[in-house]
């Protein structure tokens, strides 16, 4: 029986030289970094983040004058309540996740909680069809009392602990009396909020409806109370044709003016800003308003995770892809630079040569 040979030991020798060939490929460097970050993916904990978000009341002035039509859209005009309720829709995705929103109604003095905050991620659904709901139809009294109307909405925030965001184009109907309007008699700024004007700076007509909600024209100069004869007369009574102290301090004749027509009360609405201690900005459009809403509203730490599995496994994807994608690739590009750097010859002329 012949001795057994014994083969040389070629595996340790050749292993090494195997694997620093492999780690000179890139694209063997590419799948095994994918593999790695799809394990990493199997483990990863949540990433615990802060992020600042808000918490808002937000109340909408439905009253007449909002259905003033005085916004450019495509083809034709948009009426002042649909560009609040376009630009607070478009709000809401810009909010971070955690913000809590509250939605109201404003019409007569007073105004009208539709439901507490909710979260704008968990229920955005709910929260973007109310906002997409609401009608000037819902408006139980034809006043518009603005100053009385944002006083009472500013308590109505600081008991749900929000800011307030207050919707409105700002013209009191009826009109101010000579003795002004209602004081605001708490601390300015104890509630912090944004007061937006809606509205063109032009005077436009406001529509009139039926008692079934239908449109049915504009109203005319004697459809309004032009004048507020309620309290003092204005400094000027005296002047007026048929003033009598007692029976007509007002004057004998029926007040003037425009208050058929409705613009953008920006003057008023900012001296209500500065009186309260909320920040005003003008509505332009249906976008625009995540930016002076956060800046105006209170900053509010909100905890949260990150789940950082997406982002891992993407990545695993992509550098996948590369590894499998390098080669090809690589040829094609190589081919077009040969046929660059080698163009074909041109053929010769054939036929008679002629002299």
């Amino acid at each position: 029986m012949s001795p057994r040979r014994v083969l040389p030991p070629v595996l340790p020798s050749v292993l090494p030289t195997l694997v620093a060939r492999n780690l000179r490929d890139g694209r063997f460097r590419a799948l095994a970094a994918a593999l790695a970050l799809a394990l990493a993916a199997l483990v990863a904990p949540p990433i615990p983040v802060t992020r600042t978000g808000v918490s808002v009341l937000a109340v909408v002035d439905i009253t007449g004058s909002m259905a003033v039509r005085d916004y450019p859209a495509a083809g034709g005009s948009m009426s002042r309540l649909e560009t609040v309720k376009a630009a607070l829709r478009a709000t809401l995705p810009d909010l971070p996740c955690g913000s809590r929103v509250a939605l109201g109604l404003f019409t007569d003095r007073r105004p009208f909680l539709l439901f507490t905050p909710v979260e704008v991620c968990a229920d955005f659904a709910p929260l973007d069809g109310a906002i997409a709901a609401l009608d000037p139809r819902m408006a139980w009294e034809g006043d518009s009392r603005i100053a009385a109307g944002l006083f009472r909405s500013i308590a109505m925030a600081g008991e749900i602990d929000a800011d307030l965001l207050f919707l409105t184009d700002g013209q009191e109907t009826p009109p101010l009396p000579a003795s002004g309007g209602p004081t605001f008699d708490s601390r300015p700024g104890a509630v912090r909020g944004l007061i937006v004007g809606a509205g063109g700076y032009g005077l436009s007509p406001i529509p009139r409806f039926d008692d079934r909600g239908r449109e049915t024209g504009f109203l005319g100069e004697s459809d309004v109370q032009q004048e507020n004869r309620s309290g003092p007369p204005p400094a000027d009574a005296e002047s007026r044709e048929g003033y009598n102290p007692r029976n007509a301090p007002f004057g004998a004749q029926a007040a003037h003016g425009t208050e058929h027509l409705s613009s953008v009360r920006e003057p008023y609405l900012k001296r209500l800003a500065a009186e309260t201690g909320l920040d005003y900005v003008h509505l332009d459009g249906p976008g625009g308003l995540a930016a002076p809403l956060r800046a105006a509203a209170t900053p509010r730490p909100l905890p949260g995770r990150l789940d950082p599995r997406p982002a891992l496994l993407a990545t695993a994807l992509v550098l996948t892809l590369l590894a499998l994608l390098a080669g090809p690739l690589a040829r094609a590009l190589r081919a077009l630079r040969a046929r660059a750097g080698h163009p074909a010859p041109t053929p010769a002329p054939t036929g008679a040569i002629r002299t």
